[in-house]
């Protein structure tokens, strides 16, 4: 079966990104003006000719998101269950060198955190989150885990290790509900400096993850490249094309971007993007995403300051985080800072995200309610 690998490698990223640089001014307003944007359209948008046209995307993606999306943000909360990893990624503080305490909540310490959330809180979507090892976070371990969630929430989600198709089948078969997987960079050529051990270090199968999805009919499928690594504008194009290609091939299933960028983590030698890129990259980005994909949900987590998250809301956000915790047991107790993934930007309670929705103009959902409009249209 050919998969987006066989696409992907059909493109020089050297010569992506001269395309991108080349833009000129027109370039950008002749994909402003339309409706249906093409890749080479994308490329402009990204482009540094783009920059001074920023007001004029802003506002064409705040009308296509205000009319696919309405005036709502959805909020979510991710729950860190295990911290192990077998994989040397140089960014990341889960990696499995860098001399931090390791943990992995049973049964009953899963429990506890959600009843915490719970008690505290009032989200409907958990995203559950583990290191990338599966010798202690099993396929069996995390369908448990997804099991215990249902009891307490109408949406699980998870981030883990890239699973098989029948993996994936399992996991729904206990109640999952999405599932987000990261290239963290494009570039193959590159791929191997950022990840040199473990099973993340195979570009393909983590690349062809989003196929296996696909085949598996999973409902939502999250994308995304860790900004700071690459080039943001290439990387932003190859998640783009990305996009498209898994839209047009596995049209039932939805789609979610986010836009991870480095943020410091505990333990030593914490890694320096490469590529920093600026709060007004960041919302450039943001708005080439909503003008090539109407339906994308585009979602920014608590790594960017709660300044950052007011600023950029309208302009294409549907979906962000809130009073998140990374690292194991970060919720039924204050937990242990020598246990988080990476620091955090936004601090912010969940109320106060809501009230900063509510000042917006916009109403803070607390839960996906397309998928129960689709299971009633289809019922």
């Amino acid at each position: 079966m050919k998969t987006f690998y066989d696409l992907i490698t059909s493109y020089d990223w050297e010569a992506v990104r001269q395309s991108i640089y080349r833009s000129t001014p027109a370039d950008v307003q002749q994909a402003l003006a339309k409706e249906r944007i093409t890749m080479e359209d994308f490329a402009a948008l990204v482009s540094p000719a783009a920059e001074p046209y920023l007001k004029a995307m802003a506002e064409k993606s705040y009308r296509i998101t205000r009319r696919r999306f309405g005036n709502t943000i959805q909020l979510y909360v991710p729950l860190y269950i295990a911290n192990y990893c077998s994989n040397h990624c140089i960014y990341c503080g889960f990696n499995c060198r860098n001399q931090i305490k390791r943990t992995i909540l049973d049964e009953a310490a899963i429990r506890r955190e959600a009843e915490a959330i719970r008690q505290k809180y009032k989200f409907q979507h958990i995203l559950l989150v583990t290191g990338e090892a599966p010798a202690k976070s099993s396929v069996e371990y995390i369908g448990r885990a997804i099991e215990i969630m249902r009891e307490y929430f109408q949406q699980v989600s998870i981030e883990v290790q890239p699973l098989e198709v029948e993996e994936y089948k399992f996991l729904m078969d206990k109640g999952l509900h999405s599932v987000y997987v990261y290239q963290e960079t494009y570039n193959e050529q590159r791929y191997p400096v950022y990840h040199p051990k473990g099973r993340k270090a195979n570009y393909r199968y983590r690349l062809d993850t989003g196929d296996r999805l696909g085949e598996a009919g999973i409902y939502k499928t999250g994308l995304g490249n860790l900004i700071g690594l690459e080039d943001w504008r290439t990387e932003g194009w190859f998640t783009a094309l990305h996009l498209r290609y898994l839209e047009n091939k596995y049209w039932r299933t939805k789609y979610s971007i986010a836009f991870p960028r480095l943020r410091p983590y505990a333990g030593e030698g914490s890694f320096q993007p490469n590529y920093p890129a600026s709060e007004r990259d960041l919302l450039q980005l943001i708005c080439a995403y909503r003008l090539v994909s109407e339906d994308v949900e585009l979602s920014v987590s608590t790594r960017e300051s709660a300044e950052c998250r007011d600023r950029i809301m309208p302009f294409g956000v549907t979906t962000m985080s809130a009073g998140s915790s990374t690292m194991p047991g970060g919720y039924a107790d204050e937990g242990d800072r020598e246990l988080e993934q990476f620091a955090i930007n936004d601090d912010r309670t969940p109320a106060q995200v809501e009230a900063a929705v509510k000042a917006k103009g916009f109403e803070a959902v607390w839960k996906d309610w397309s998928l129960y409009l689709q299971e009633a249209c289809i019922g």
